[in-house]
């Protein structure tokens, strides 16, 4: 089966995670696999790197309306023929699915990680009927938000809710160094995540003020980069807690990150699917999160961790000093963590169901 990845977003995040780790676990199943990324770009050096057949594609949100864009990838898919195109945000949609579906791509799938819903316009009623075969979502949350504006934009049943997957083996494997020397019993909480609004980074200045006025040793630890960086710092020196959060920038490593905290706690106002709370539960940290998106269906609400309500950080900051007080419930939580993420979040589990629907869709081809 020939099978054609499409992402030509410019950063990496969870998405393009997604699209290299499943072309290169069906790459070594034996499938057909090409990708199409942003030449220069994370995702391209990283698929070349893995001696994935990679080719380099420049898609932009008006060039479904550049006449020569949308020949050039029509005369690719022509020439190359396969059989599934995968997509991964609008602009790939409109550019290349729509060239995609002009030369005879029988299955187009376009794979959603956003738990945002999706505007009821002509476009996308367009798209979504004429275009998009099916839907694999990330959550079932995100399933819903597809849907929230218009019930029949595509039909419910032809969308799959697939839970991303952790590779474990590769990941335990992974090398640890010290990232943070901690003082005497200081307690490391840990955030990961872009510096932008939606991963709520502010919230982390005002539970540090909170403990600090508890008196509680703690350190928070952010790793991540973006165009928020410079206002958070001035918000900590601001609330006078800048010696309580550091800053790592971008950190590859992520289990080096993980081991270095004892708790993990994800302040996204909303998330598609929060990578970052399997990757924590995977290295025995207790996580606390906002009860939103698809946060619910990853924490098992006071058994890996706590569930926080309405955005509320006074809460937030008691259920993370309860854990620090409680040092035999984090290392419960951490436990049950492990083996939650052994069970249902296993790159092995995730591309099981991938393949099933893969060969469904091919086998239909055929019947």
């Amino acid at each position: 089966m020939k099978v054609f990845f499409v992402n030509s977003t410019r950063t990496w995040g969870g998405g393009e995670k997604w699209h290299f780790e499943m072309a290169d676990a069906l790459r070594n199943a034996g499938y057909d696999i090409t990708i199409l990324a942003r030449k220069g770009k994370d995702l391209y050096i990283r698929s070349v790197a893995a001696n994935i057949r990679t080719l380099p594609v420049v898609i932009s949100n008006i060039s479904f309306a550049n006449p020569l864009r949308l020949w050039s990838l029509f005369r690719l898919f022509r020439r190359e023929k396969p059989d599934v195109v995968i997509l991964n945000f609008s602009a790939d949609i409109k550019a290349a699915g729509v060239a995609a579906s002009c030369a005879g791509v029988r299955h187009i799938i376009y794979r959603r990680g956003s738990a945002i819903p999706i505007r009821n316009t002509f476009l996308n009623r367009f798209l979504y009927k004429k275009v998009i075969t099916s839907i694999v979502a990330n959550s079932f949350e995100t399933k819903r938000t597809i849907l929230h504006h218009n019930s029949r934009l595509f039909p419910a049943d032809q969308i799959e809710v697939i839970y991303n997957g952790i590779r474990l083996e590769q990941f335990d494997s992974m090398p640890v160094k010290e990232l943070y020397h901690r003082q005497k019993n200081e307690v490391v909480i840990g955030n990961a995540g872009r510096l932008v609004l939606q991963k709520g980074q502010h919230y982390l200045v005002e539970m540090a003020s909170l403990l600090k006025k508890k008196h509680v040793s703690f350190k928070i630890l952010i790793a991540g980069d973006g165009p928020l960086e410079a206002s958070l710092r001035q918000m900590s020196v601001s609330a006078g807690v800048d010696d309580c959060l550091v800053f790592l920038g971008f950190v590859s490593n992520v289990k080096a990150f993980m081991e270095n905290i004892d708790i993990f706690v994800l302040t996204s106002v909303w998330e598609g699917f929060g990578y970052v709370l399997v990757e924590a539960m995977a290295c025995h940290k207790p996580v606390v999160a906002f009860n939103i998106s698809s946060n619910p269906e990853i924490i098992a609400g006071d058994k890996t961790g706590y569930l926080i309500d309405n955005l509320d950080i006074n809460t937030m900051t008691q259920k993370i000093e309860s854990l620090i007080q409680n040092r035999n419930l984090a290392e419960k939580f951490g436990l049950e963590g492990r083996k939650r993420v052994e069970e249902v979040f296993d790159m092995r589990n995730t591309q099981k169901r991938f393949e099933s629907l893969l060969d469904r869709l091919y086998n239909n081809n055929l019947s």
